[in-house]
């Protein structure tokens, strides 16, 4: 028999930007009923293969405005609780030697982009180029830190993991989840945070008009261990970055991969010789001693928005249905702002604990 539960906000998605939206939501209101679903484990999506890297850059106004209210969001996280697993970094910028204008336009303030007075060992500038060093870069452990978040977050927030979500429909008293168990939710709101799921049966019909499509992520796993003191390296033109990863013992690469349209439920995990060959290529450049151990890494993939600005929208004339994330690769990065947007949609709040024994009488 099915059985039905009635809820305040059900968050579709446990990743990093799902739990930091249910985070938001009960420290707006601390007895507001949150539900978090997720057809995996908590950070089990694209999440789990995420490099968690934190530029203080954006490419428009919107995201970096995005960038500084995340980057204030994490420092504060970090000093309430330093035993996260998130990580400053120093970074050296590479670009063309003409392009320091739009450098210092796309950058924020607080990275305090200044001319390198010398490169780190190994890197190559090419004739043309120069390096800048900024600060404000730091990375994460994006699984680690959703997990610790969601623990943080069970007292409070109901999680079902590894229940999936096979139909949303709008209804006048409020949205009707039906899940893969048999039994339904019915939710005053619901936010979709599905990253790149966007075209899963339930709720594709309501997300396709945002136009987002799925472009698959690659990074390369280069096996030698950095040094204490080895930063990010940010090849600005190619939309690329060398990472050291120390909590794995290895670098790694991430270079712009233009497969568009891909399916996260069939993405191969692995890289592809061209892939390999392409971000060697890069690595000859301007890191040519770690080209050669580049030899493994990860795949998967990200929604991407038409304009380049994430998205938080209603999906519903009503509001109930809001759809958060299109981060394009940056869901660590700019999850924070994009969930406190989520939460300003949000409105009115959702009914407390005490408001919701009566509904379910």
């Amino acid at each position: 028999m099915t059985a039905e539960h009635v809820r305040g906000t059900v968050v579709v998605g446990a990743g990093i930007l799902g739990c930091v939206v249910a985070r938001e939501i009960l420290a707006a209101d601390p007895g507001a009923s949150v539900t978090v679903v997720d057809r995996d484990l908590v950070a089990g999506g694209a999440s789990r293969r995420s490099a968690g890297l934190h530029f203080p850059r954006g490419a428009s106004p919107a995201v970096r405005a995005m960038a500084a209210e995340s980057q204030r969001y994490y420092a504060e996280l970090v000093a309430a609780r330093p035993e996260l697993p998130i990580h400053s970094l120093p970074m050296t910028v590479v670009a063309p030697e003409s392009t320091e204008a739009r450098l210092r336009e796309v950058y924020l303030p607080e990275a305090d982009l200044r001319r390198a007075t010398g490169v780190p060992d190994g890197v190559t500038v090419p004739a043309g180029s120069a390096a800048w060093t900024g600060d404000g870069c730091q990375y994460a452990d994006v699984p680690a830190l959703t997990q610790a978040l969601a623990a943080e977050l069970r007292p409070g927030v109901e999680f079902l993991e590894g229940v999936t979500v096979t139909g949303v429909s709008p209804e006048a008293d409020g949205v009707r989840l039906s899940l893969g168990t048999g039994d339904t939710l019915t939710a005053e709101r619901v936010v979709l945070a599905p990253g790149p799921w966007l075209a899963a049966k339930a709720w594709a019909h309501l997300v396709e008009p945002l136009g987002a499509r799925v472009k698959k992520i690659v990074a390369l796993h280069i096996e030698e261990a950095p040094g204490k003191d080895d930063g990010a390296i940010v090849l600005q033109e190619e939309d690329a970055f060398l990472l050291p990863y120390r909590h794995r013992g290895h670098w790694l690469f991430s270079y712009t991969c233009t497969e568009w349209d891909v399916d996260p439920d069939t993405v191969e995990p692995g890289p592809t010789p061209a892939h390999l060959a392409e971000a060697r290529e890069l690595l000859e450049r301007y890191a040519p001693r770690l080209a050669d151990r580049c030899v493994s890494g990860r795949v998967f993939c990200d929604a991407y928005a038409p304009g380049g600005v994430p998205l938080v929208r209603p999906l519903t004339d009503d509001g109930r249905v809001v759809f958060a994330g299109a981060a394009g690769g940056s869901g660590y990065r700019l999850a924070p702002a994009l969930a406190r947007e989520t939460v300003r949609l949000l409105s009115p709040q959702p009914p407390s604990r005490t408001d919701r024994k009566d509904t379910e009488k």
